[in-house]
C-alpha cells in the first residue's frame, strides 16, 4: 500500500507541474486567437465579464497547480477533504475535456502546426488530470480507506 501512495504522490506532483504548464501556456491564447480584435465588437460589460471569467479559470488552474505541488501528500492522505478536493479537480478537468470535444466550435480557427500540436497537448493534459485525480479520489475515499 505504501508503494501505491508513493506512486499517487508522484502522479499528483506531475499533474501539478503539468497544470502549471497549462497556466503558463494560457497566456499565449489571447494572442494566438486574437481575443482583443475578436472581443472589440461586443459591449464593454460583456467584454469585462469575459475577461473576469478568464481570470477566474486561470486562477483556478493555478490554484490546482500550487495545491498539487505544495500539498501533494495532503491530496493522498485518505481524508474526506482529500477525497472531495480530488473529486472536484477530476470533475473540473473531465468537464473541460468534454467541452473540448463536444462544445467548442472550431470552424474558422487557425489549423495545422502549433495550433494542432497545442490542442493535442491540452487534450492529453486534460485526460491525464482527469485520470490522476479520479484515481486519487477513489483511493482516498473507497479504495484503501472505506
Amino acid at each position: 500500500m505504501g508503494w501505491m501512495i508513493g506512486i499517487g504522490d508522484k502522479l499528483i506532483l506531475l499533474a501539478g507541474y503539468m497544470q502549471l504548464g497549462v497556466v503558463i501556456g494560457s497566456f499565449a491564447v489571447p494572442f494566438l486567437l486574437n481575443w482583443r480584435s475578436e472581443l472589440a465588437a461586443i459591449r464593454k460589460l460583456t467584454r469585462q465579464v469575459f475577461w473576469t471569467y478568464a481570470a477566474y479559470v486561470l486562477g483556478t488552474n493555478l490554484f490546482f497547480a500550487i495545491l498539487s505541488i505544495s500539498l501533494t501528500s495532503s491530496l493522498t492522505d485518505g481524508s474526506e477533504l482529500a477525497t472531495a478536493m480530488c473529486s472536484f479537480i477530476a470533475l473540473y478537468w473531465a468537464a473541460r475535456l468534454g467541452i473540448q470535444f463536444f462544445y467548442f466550435d472550431k470552424k474558422g480557427l487557425p489549423s495545422g502546426g502549433i495550433y494542432q500540436i497545442g490542442e493535442w497537448l491540452l487534450v492529453v493534459c486534460f485526460l491525464f488530470f482527469t485520470i490522476v485525480y479520479s484515481g486519487a479520489a477513489y483511493v482516498n475515499g473507497w479504495g484503501m480507506h472505506g
